[in-house]
């Protein structure tokens, strides 16, 4: 008989992170996908099976929580190549999108065909049956409004399949998915649980625990803004807005297009420019090397500045706030920015996360303690296998 898999997964707006099993598994995809033709084109067909699957992530995807169903997609790394690459929109819901859903599906599916996973689900004739105990999240302003609970019931009682079609390792493999339970956490409580929690729900940052805490998560289309107190989530002050990143980068690409003629594929290489440790802010045109430095600037500091009036509005309506943490990929790119802004103006206590993949993987790690610890309280949880190695990787 199949077992439940854990699933803890971050449909980011730049990127997808999840994490599987007892930590044994993790997987990045950047939110990106293009509709496709069954038979795509590729170079190089001898090579297909040692290629990794992430580069050519090719599928149909078949699920009752489609609105559009049974459409083939290239996905992550692959799409971004494509001139019909869709990502999500500014003002976009997260819960509403086939994209959050169709990366999902991608990302589980991945799972499930791992070899190491044979023992665990029923194959028959190439077809995966694969049972997931899944933690996920949607923004503040999502949840405040009600649509975690139509989320959650789209995943449940139905079965998605996913079928790999011109993709390396997986050609003509199918899964079909069927989740035991989703957990759907607000994205501001899942920061926090991150913070002050290690993956078995263990207190690691006793000073946080009980301080009043302003939790800034920015994402790629959205910022929710998650007042903590008393341990709690104030659900009367938390706060979501229509204000991302992705816009600015969207700009910035923009501009880099019209001003140097270089056409860049996704918002992904513009982050990789700002943040890359050599040669920040360069881009090569006509194979020199050039700063774009007037550019990103100008746009993020424009972006920045939005960001901390935001700030400064939830502070002073929450006077006896002891610090703010800015969390999420946002935060990467803005760091420098509101760094500055803040010592120039308010000087209040903020704090961001020096490592860049700890930021960029906090919501993934918070929903798998989540869910971790949702298992045990249900008796799920068979074995404490794995505990020590997830401690060791939580800051992945």
């Amino acid at each position: 008989m199949s077992q439940s898999r854990v699933a803890a997964v971050d449909v980011g707006n730049d990127a997808l992170k999840g994490i599987f099993g007892d930590f044994d598994s993790e997987v990045y995809i950047p939110n990106v996908i293009a509709r496709d033709i069954e038979d795509r084109p590729i170079i190089g067909i001898e090579d297909l099976d040692t290629k990794d699957p992430l580069d050519g992530l090719h599928i149909r995807v078949h699920s009752p929580a489609l609105q559009e169903n049974n459409v083939i997609y290239r996905v992550g790394d692959l799409a971004t190549k494509s001139d019909n690459a869709s990502e999500l929109d500014p003002g976009s819901s997260k819960s509403q999108e086939d994209q959050t859903l169709i990366m999902l599906f991608a990302s589980i599916a991945l799972d499930a065909v791992q070899e190491e996973n044979r023992q665990l689900f029923k194959r028959n004739n190439g077809v995966v049956e694969a049972s997931y105990t899944l933690g996920t999240g949607l923004p503040l302003r999502e949840v405040k409004e009600g649509k975690d609970v139509a989320y959650r019931s789209k995943l449940l009682g139905a079965v998605h399949q996913v079928e790999f079609l011109v993709t390396p390792k997986h050609q003509g493999k199918k899964v079909n998915i069927k989740f035991d339970e989703v957990k759907v956490y607000p994205e501001g409580f899942a920061s926090f649980i991150n913070l002050v929690m290690d993956n078995n729900l263990n207190v690691i940052n006793k000073d946080l625990i009980d301080k009043r805490i302003i939790i800034q998560d920015i994402g790629g289309l959205s910022t929710d803004i998650a007042v903590i107190k008393n341990r709690n989530v104030d659900d009367d002050k938390a706060q979501g807005f229509n204000l991302g990143v992705s816009e600015s980068l969207e700009k910035i690409r923009e501009e880099i297009r019209t001003k140097h003629g270089v056409e860049l594929d996704s918002r992904r290489d513009i982050v990789d420019i700002i943040t890359k440790k050599n040669d920040r802010n360069h881009i090569m045109v006509k194979g020199s090397r050039t700063s774009v430095h007037d550019i990103t600037d100008r746009i993020l500091l424009e972006l920045a500045k939005k960001q901390y009036r935001h700030l400064r509005n939830v502070w002073q309506k929450n006077s006896q706030t002891e610090i703010a943490y800015f969390v999420g990929g946002g935060s990467v790119v803005l760091k420098e920015y509101i760094k500055s802004i803040n010592n120039k103006l308010d000087g209040y206590n903020i704090d961001f996360f020096e490592d860049y993949k700890e930021s960029i993987w906090m919501m993934a790690n918070a929903y798998y303690k989540l869910i971790k610890d949702f298992r045990r309280k249900n008796g799920l949880e068979a074995s404490k296998k794995g505990a020590s190695k997830q401690q060791a990787t939580t800051s992945k």
